[in-house]
């Protein structure tokens, strides 16, 4: 169903945005993996026929112009994955203005370039979908995270906004919201507890795993098969939804 589409996946290199670049792939997906850091792009490239590595910055508007102008050479775009992102942990009163800001520029303001540079090609052609890697700290709070949380909470209602402007077209904007992933910057999480807090590497995972019902960390893939069903035929009725892939958390 997915034979011959192509997708721009953000933040490609590892994680979820690699594990979604690979399980597209599986699809007949042809797949372009974007991010900071080129060698690791590549390096992940490699690891999936036909997969293109594009250097980009999320918060460069020069850079995400040479990279999607870059993307469209060789066709549409029908799928973009909005997965760049970064997450920090600090006490509100702590919270200094330029710490807030490096968390919107890269969560939000990102984003919102990256979708800016497909959505009017997207809405004009015959399907599209675009699918924001929120977090399930985008629907509730979270202690310590404000910053990460108010993006979050930004990208679900940009996601809901958007689906609503262009439902008349054939492109439709879901947000996917996971719980903790067990990825790099869970591991940057652990290891900032344990320092902070002086506790176990158990008991930094079991403060992290806590609000999951289920008791564990979610898997990369298991957030992968949900970004695919999202880019299928199939799901052209689901719009504008914050879907959780959480281990049971509400």
């Amino acid at each position: 169903m997915l034979e011959g589409r192509r997708a721009v996946i953000t933040g490609g290199g590892t994680g979820i945005g690699l594990a979604c670049a690979e399980d597209l792939a599986k699809q007949g997906v042809h797949t372009v993996l974007m991010g900071r850091n080129l060698e690791r792009l590549q390096a992940a490239a490699d690891r999936i026929p036909g997969a293109q590595a594009v250097q980009l910055d999320v918060t460069d508007d020069t850079s995400v112009r040479n990279a999607f102008s870059h993307a469209y050479q060789d066709g549409a775009v029908d799928i973009l994955v909005n997965n760049a992102g970064i997450a920090a942990a600090s006490a509100f009163h702590k919270t200094t203005m330029e710490h807030w800001r490096e968390i919107q520029a890269v969560n939000v303001e990102g984003l919102v370039r990256c979708t800016q540079a497909v959505i009017d090609e997207m809405r004009k052609a015959d399907y599209g979908r675009i699918i924001n890697i929120a977090s399930i700290a985008g629907i509730r709070g979270g202690a310590y995270m404000s910053p990460y949380v108010a993006s979050k909470h930004a990208v679900v209602g940009l996601t809901k906004s958007l689906s609503l402007e262009y439902a008349k077209s054939p492109l439709t904007v879901n947000a996917v919201c996971p719980g903790y992933v067990e990825t790099a910057i869970v591991e940057n999480s652990v290891a900032n507890i344990m320092e902070k807090t002086g506790r176990s590497r158990d008991e930094a995972l079991a403060e992290l795993t806590k609000n999951n019902p289920q008791g564990r960390l979610i898997q990369p893939e298991e957030v992968a098969e949900t970004v695919t069903w999202l880019c299928s035929p199939r799901s052209a009725s689901v719009c504008g939804q914050a879907i959780t892939v959480a281990g049971g958390a509400i």
